[in-house]
């Protein structure tokens, strides 16, 4: 329950200086702006991060439907001049 009285006075008292200051409201609101950022960095990262292996093996798999695509348009380039 004290855990409780306590979270509440330190909400309550950033609550009091961010209505009481505009400036410590920007700070805030940039503070949280910041933490977005770096939450949606992170998480880009791990979507894209070469050595994440799901992300190795869609690589691959967009890599190998390349070159199938590639291999026919060759193949196709070569019948055609012969």
């Amino acid at each position: 329950m004290t855990l409780q009285y306590i979270c509440f006075l330190i909400f309550g008292i950033c609550l009091y200086a961010i209505i009481t200051d505009p400036n410590v409201a920007r700070a805030f609101d940039y503070v949280l702006q910041l933490a977005k950022s770096k939450i949606n960095h992170h998480v880009w990262w791990m979507k894209n991060d070469p050595s994440n292996p799901i992300v190795k093996y869609m690589i691959y798999r967009k890599n190998l439907k390349l070159a199938k695509e590639l291999k026919a348009k060759i193949d196709n380039y070569y019948k055609e001049n012969k």
